[in-house]
């Protein structure tokens, strides 16, 4: 059975706050709410219309071309093996999407991964990347994952390409600067850096628990109610 979990979006005035719950479905009738729910790969082409424009019109990722749906069907398919994948959802129309991957293929590496975030680019700053990031994040300390790390393309001069809006976001969620390579990535005729950002979720022990495949922890994952 597929779980669904509800966020209830209220005016910007009113103060951030976290309300615990466990799982099973929470739902409101109100018209302004949003839900998280686990990606399938029915969603490729919905989450693919989100992914396109950043590979058309941005250097947000270094992807040339635009994969085809049956790729990105395997792509969500391959994640989901063993780690989340999320979609943040409304009225039935996908708004974005949050996963997670290897941060290295090195059995050492296990206990970190990527994760990568994209919200509809006619719904920035809207607060949508945030749910996804803190339903990822929950779901993936369930699985025993201690640290978070994101690579992201980044510029000293911003272009209509790219801006260091990622880089900020990435800080405000808890992130430290680990790395910086410098123009090594080239897309629209232009070099940019790339920076790696790490957030420690958990503990790390002399005898580290191994983790848990997504699927295993799904029902028993306890998501985390933002109101904004």
């Amino acid at each position: 059975m597929q779980k669904i979990f509800w966020i209830k979006m209220l005016p910007s005035t009113v103060t951030s706050k976290f309300i615990q719950f466990n799982g099973g479905i929470i739902m409101s009738s109100a018209a302004s709410n949003i839900h998280i729910r686990t990606a399938s790969p029915d969603d490729a082409a919905a989450l693919l219309a989100i992914y396109a424009p950043y590979v058309r019109e941005t250097a947000i990722t270094f992807e040339y071309e635009v994969p085809s749906t049956e790729e990105f069907t395997r792509r969500i398919t391959h994640t989901l093996e063993k780690y989340p994948y999320l979609v943040a959802e409304k009225d039935h129309t996908i708004l974005g999407y949050a996963y997670a991957g290897p941060f290295h293929e090195r059995a050492a590496y296990d206990w970190a991964v990527e994760t990568s975030i994209y919200v509809d680019q006619n719904l920035k700053h809207s607060g949508i990347g945030r749910l996804l990031h803190d339903a990822l994040e929950n779901a993936l300390k369930k699985q025993g994952i201690l640290n978070m790390n994101a690579c992201i393309a980044c510029t000293p001069t911003e272009d209509p390409h790219l801006n260091n809006n990622s880089v900020e976001f990435h800080t405000h969620m808890g992130y430290r600067l680990v790395g910086e390579f410098y123009q090594c990535g080239y897309k629209f005729r232009t070099w940019y850096n790339m920076v790696w950002m790490e957030k420690q979720i958990g503990e790390h022990l002399t005898d580290q628990p191994e983790i848990r495949k997504f699927r295993d922890i799904e029902s028993d994952i306890c998501y985390r109610k933002f109101m904004k």
